[in-house]
């Protein structure tokens, strides 16, 4: 059971502590992610290969980002069975910062090393240096996905306490949109610091290191931070289950699942694009504009206005919703592509320009993820089985994926455009700048159109549509569950009290027919008069509803009961509804489950009445009502239903 004892002020105190600490953990997460997948590519082009033969410097340079777009693609490959190793870990340390620890102490010190020349072997021995690198970056990257899977899997781990969660959530999104922007806003004025040759605003190699270490430091330090600072809470409710996931399965939930294909195949088309561009605007300020120190400034700018956009995010949807949404945002890039690509060396068509494809970009993953995870009940409603985890393990191969094959791209374009060691922005000639432009900003462009289409024709999963399917699954809730300790037993008595005061009602009196009908199961309905809503009997948890208005009980004889608030509540998205249990809790008579606000019902013009039904009956006898229609109750005083 969950361990709810101790002093108020200290628990608060611990909380405060856990949530600052994976805080800051994201901040050094996103920080390195950043370095990794954006910059580290500009040290590789521009530095890491000066033999002097520039034909054998660019041919290494297209050999190194051709190995690191083939590993991180192998890599994709490996991802599911690093979380499932992790969801089997257990140590004393905790289930999940172990791997926080280790995961991003062995990746820090590894990309610094990445950030040299390895003690010269790139001249010496290049052949001996492409396979040191090749092992060195893909146990990089394997580690870093053990930290990454690791890290965001730990929200659920630190805290069962739902406004808990929500505030370690959305601290980590500030910690790691901040880390993700800083380190664009100090590379390349870090590198100019430490460099002993400016090389016309690229640096040397002495910079580039000390940016790698600087990145190195921060890596080991939130990671340490996280494993001292969080607390996982240790209870019977997150007891592992071994749920095995390989390639194949994710192959197929894909292919049987429309929506989720369609929409992933959305994202991964538009990741590309975005990773392309947003890959080379570094390139742009330092071999277009010249100045590569004023990315500092447009990445400052990036920072403040993505805080902005992604808290104004929920009231964009409910105004717009997400289609709306979506396509406005990829309207507002292709303009903004278009205005980067005639702005030339205008700091302010440059600086505006780039914040209309950046700014949307926050907003265009938001409305993909919350598709995603709405994909997930599309899928059980289709496929019968829910497939959680499986479906949102999809996203992150989607983002990995397209910064793998950016990352190629970036490379290549670099050596075509002739952005490489030595060169400044006065020596890129005009056919350079072509070629660059039209990489940068015709590429991204088709893939930001292919990727709308696809969307707008094929995407169907509305906020609607989502309502109605969760409509039907809660009322098929039940059906088969199974008991937690025996099978059903037909030699037993129940008895069930009303989970709230109110007025009885027969159940096929009420409005919605699918319960009228007693297709949902037998029981009875309240119109309430009060808005708490409290356990009828000992059982436990087995399923809360996303929306908060319904939740599904099972006692250890295996009687599964579905309590119902209202009647296309679904619709409210949980706006008025608190739930203060979870899923896998065990409560006893009494506990109070959700708390609703009848006025916020009415007010929506829905039905406030409350069903509670046996969503599998059909395996006793016919339940005996022992309230008469139009009795007051109050909740659990009076046995409402008896089963036998």
């Amino acid at each position: 059971m969950v361990n709810s004892t101790g002093n108020p002020k200290s628990i608060k105190l611990k909380n405060i502590i856990s949530r600052v600490s994976y805080a800051f953990g994201a901040f050094g997460n996103d920080m390195f992610y950043g370095a990794l997948s954006t910059y580290f590519i500009m040290f590789v082009t521009t530095h890491l290969f000066n033999s002097g033969n520039k034909t054998e410097n660019n041919r290494m340079i297209v050999y190194i980002t051709t190995i690191i777009t083939v590993l991180r693609i192998v890599e994709l490959l490996i991802d599911p069975f690093i979380g499932n190793w992790i969801d089997r870990t257990k140590t004393r340390f905790g289930q999940f910062k172990p791997w926080v620890v280790v995961g991003g102490t062995i990746t820090s010190v590894i990309l610094m090393f990445l950030f040299t020349d390895l003690g010269g072997i790139n001249k010496t021995h290049p052949l001996l240096y492409l396979i040191v690198f090749a092992v060195l970056y893909i146990t990089m990257d394997i580690f870093y996905s053990f930290k990454d899977v690791a890290f965001w899997s730990m929200v659920p781990a630190l805290s069962f306490s739902s406004k808990e969660r929500e505030r370690t959530a959305s601290s980590a999104r500030i910690g790691s949109t901040l880390g993700g922007g800083l380190v664009g806003v100090v590379v390349m004025p870090l590198v100019l610091f430490f460099s002993l040759n400016k090389t016309g605003g690229t640096g040397d190699a002495h910079g580039w290191f000390a940016f790698g270490l600087m990145i190195a430091i921060v890596g080991i330090i939130t990671s340490i931070a996280v494993g001292l600072g969080t607390h996982e809470v240790q209870s019977d409710l997150r007891k592992n289950k071994e749920n095995t996931v390989g390639f194949k399965k994710i192959f197929r939930t894909l292919t049987q699942n429309d929506q989720l294909m369609w929409i992933a195949l959305t994202y991964g088309i538009y990741a590309v694009g975005i990773n392309i561009l947003n890959s080379l605007v570094l390139y742009y300020f330092t071999f277009i504009i010249g100045k590569s120190t004023l990315f500092s400034v447009f990445q400052t700018i990036n920072i403040v206005i993505s805080l902005v956009s992604v808290s104004i995010f929920p009231k964009l949807v409910d105004k717009f919703n997400r289609r709306r949404v979506f396509a406005s945002c990829i309207g507002i890039m292709l303009a903004g592509i278009l205005l980067f690509s005639v702005a030339g060396k205008s700091l302010f068509l440059v600086l505006v320009a780039a914040e209309m494809f950046q700014v949307p970009q926050a907003v265009i993953f938001l409305v993909v993820l919350m598709i995603i995870t709405d994909s997930v009940e599309y899928g059980q409603l289709k496929l019968g089985h829910r497939d959680e985890s499986l479906t949102l393990s999809i996203r992150p191969l989607l983002d990995k994926l397209g910064g793998a094959i950016s990352n190629g791209v970036v490379g290549q374009v670099a050596v075509i455009a002739g952005m490489t060691t030595g060169a400044t922005a006065a020596s890129i000639t005009s056919d350079g700048q072509f070629k660059f432009k039209v990489m940068m900003f015709a590429v991204p462009a088709v893939f930001l159109i292919i990727a709308f289409l696809i969307f707008w024709k094929k995407s169907t999963l509305t906020e609607e549509k989502h309502a109605e399917i969760m409509a039907q699954l809660e009322k098929t809730w039940g059906k088969e569950v199974k008991p937690e300790a025996k099978e059903v037993q037909h030699n037993f008595t129940m008895t069930l009290a009303s989970p709230v005061s109110g007025e009885i009602i027969a159940l096929d009196k009420v409005a919605d027919v699918t319960f009228a009908s007693g297709q949902v199961g037998q029981g009875f309905a309240v119109k309430p008069t009060d808005g708490r809503v409290l356990a009828p009997f000992n059982a436990t948890v087995k399923r809360i509803f996303e929306t908060r208005h319904a939740i599904g009980l099972v006692d250890d004889h295996g009687v599964a009961v579905l309590i119902h608030i209202g009647f296309d509540t679904v619709k409210m998205k949980g706006t008025g509804f608190v739930s203060y249990v979870q899923e896998g809790q065990y409560v006893t008579k009494g506990t109070e489950l959700i708390e609703f606000w009848d006025p916020a019902i009415k007010k929506a013009g829905f039905d406030d009445t409350i069903t509670v039904t046996i969503t599998n009956s059909d395996k006793f006898s016919t339940p005996k009502i022992l309230a008469s229609p139009g009795e007051l109750v109050s909740a659990n005083k009076q046995e409402v239903l008896k089963l036998q």
